[in-house]
């Protein structure tokens, strides 16, 4: 397992390393986000499908493996589509501006950073997929779930922001479509979902598959990232700057991140 996961490491640097020098050649940033989730879910797909102790592919190696490829083709074909057709990424912009001069240096840093918070993403799956249980459990029927409505949600999210920004009318709004009425970021909090759903699959309560616990630091790292590091601050911050009023009176009445009646947000 540990020999697996140190390939797996290395790939995830030298995957961003790769994003870091397209985005140097091509101006376009938000190209780091779609190289980051065409290769964590090709290195989650390896981590399922990597033979250990099994020398036939179960159905949960399956399964969990049928769940990383999809999450993997549906994010990165989102965030690829939307960045080759658009302009650079705001969150990466504005990062760019304030880091100046230190900006490819930083970057490449920062990148760095984003590949190692894949490895308890792609241990996770490596855990969820070799689980000792000799059949699927219920839990891992409620882990497929649980992803399966991760997966929905995001698309659906995407599609709400979509087609508001096709609209010429809402430039400088504020996006209250649908789920974004409930959460400022619903499509974080389903990609959160799809993290939770790995560790459901990989816990085991018989006290047979300690490691398996481990797999909880997926999303625990996922929800770091998502409202503390890359994703609701550096966003936010920009909305802050560029529709000051229009944003400030969405944060007062909708949730930051859990779905919630825009009533009871807080």
């Amino acid at each position: 397992m540990l020999t697996c996961l140190a390939a797996l490491v290395v790939f995830l640097s030298l995957a961003m390393a790769f994003a870091w020098a397209t985005a140097m050649r091509t101006g376009k940033s938000g190209l780091v986000d779609a190289t980051w989730s065409f290769a964590v879910g090709l290195a989650a797909l390896a981590a399922a499908l990597w033979p250990l102790a099994e020398t036939d592919l179960t159905a949960r190696r399956l399964l969990v493996g049928a769940m990383a490829a999809a999450w993997s083709a549906r994010l990165g074909g989102y965030i690829l589509s939307r960045s080759l057709g658009g302009e650079d990424d705001p969150r990466y912009a504005a990062l760019k501006q304030e880091w100046g001069d230190r900006a490819p240096r930083q970057l490449f840093i920062f990148l760095q950073i984003q590949a190692v918070a894949g490895w308890p993403l792609v241990g996770a799956v490596l855990l969820a997929a070799h689980a000792p249980a000799a059949s699927l459990r219920w839990q891992d029927g409620l882990a497929a779930l649980v992803f399966v409505a991760g997966v929905l949600g995001e698309g659906v999210a995407d599609a709400q922001m979509a087609r508001f920004r096709a609209n010429p009318a809402n430039k400088g709004g504020i996006c209250e479509a649908g789920l974004w009425a409930w959460s400022r970021h619903p499509n974080y909090f389903f990609e959160w979902l799809c993290w939770l759903a790995y560790a459901l699959a990989a816990v085991d309560f018989t006290g047979t598959y300690l490691q398996g616990w481990l797999a909880l630091l997926a999303p625990i790292t996922m929800y770091g990232l998502l409202v503390h590091v890359s994703g609701v601050p550096p966003l936010e911050a920009y909305l802050q700057r560029s529709r000051p009023l229009a944003f400030a009176d969405y944060a007062r009445r909708v949730s930051r991140f859990w779905p919630l009646p825009p009533a009871r947000a807080r």
